[in-house]
């Protein structure tokens, strides 16, 4: 093997190590909102539609939960068991009218705004018409609502007071949790490579000389 071939080996190395030292540990990122879920079978499932849109029927059990999370895998459910008959027990069938039950998770003090400490979870029975939204039968038990000029939900019962899926640190790192606030070690070894490379170069050079010579 020539000097510039074992040189530029040692280059490639270098640059593999370059790349694992300069890439430090990023901190991930997620939005501040209230997600939107259903429960079916017992278990959560983010809903497909808007609180708005979604028409749930007699007997559904929908849930809110508020967080930081990055997307909709990521989001964090509603806490605790959820049935339409434990929560609507005391809430008769009416002709014209539905049932659904709600658990509005106001989460925990880690995703609350500054300032604010969030409201203990709750569940509600709402009575709404036929042909109610998710939205409305909100509305009726967990006033006041707040959104924003795109229809985004930003309060439920007015929590929170002011923010509306904002982004923030969600305070997990993706790569390594070994980062350093020392300088990279990209400047040294990136100097050293180049100098190994040159030398080898011109001890290549002047070898072919001395051969032809």
């Amino acid at each position: 093997m020539t000097a510039v071939r074992r040189a530029a080996s040692v280059l490639c190395a270098a640059l593999v190590l370059l790349a694992g030292a300069g890439a430090g540990p990023a901190q991930a990122t997620g939005y501040r909102y209230w997600s939107f879920w259903e429960r079916t079978g017992g278990q959560w499932t983010y809903a497909t539609q808007g609180p708005s849109s979604a028409r749930p029927d007699d007997g559904a059990v929908e849930g809110f939960r508020f967080a930081v999370s990055a997307d909709s895998a990521d989001a964090s459910r509603p806490r605790g068991t959820a049935d339409f008959g434990t929560v609507c027990s005391s809430t008769p069938a009416r002709s014209g009218r539905k049932r659904v039950a709600l658990v509005l998770d106001f989460g925990t003090p880690a995703d609350a705004p500054s300032g604010e400490t969030p409201p203990a979870r709750r569940t509600a029975c709402a009575r709404v018409s036929d042909d109610a939204t998710t939205a409305e039968a909100l509305a009726a038990v967990a006033k006041p609502l707040r959104y924003d000029t795109n229809a985004l939900l930003c309060a439920i019962s007015g929590y929170p007071q002011k923010g509306c899926g904002e982004q923030v640190a969600s305070g997990r790192k993706s790569g390594s949790d070994s980062g350093s606030s020392g300088p990279s070690l990209g400047l040294p070894i990136g100097a050293g490579v180049v100098a190994l490379l040159a030398g080898a170069a011109v001890w290549q050079s002047r070898r072919r000389r001395n051969a032809s010579g």
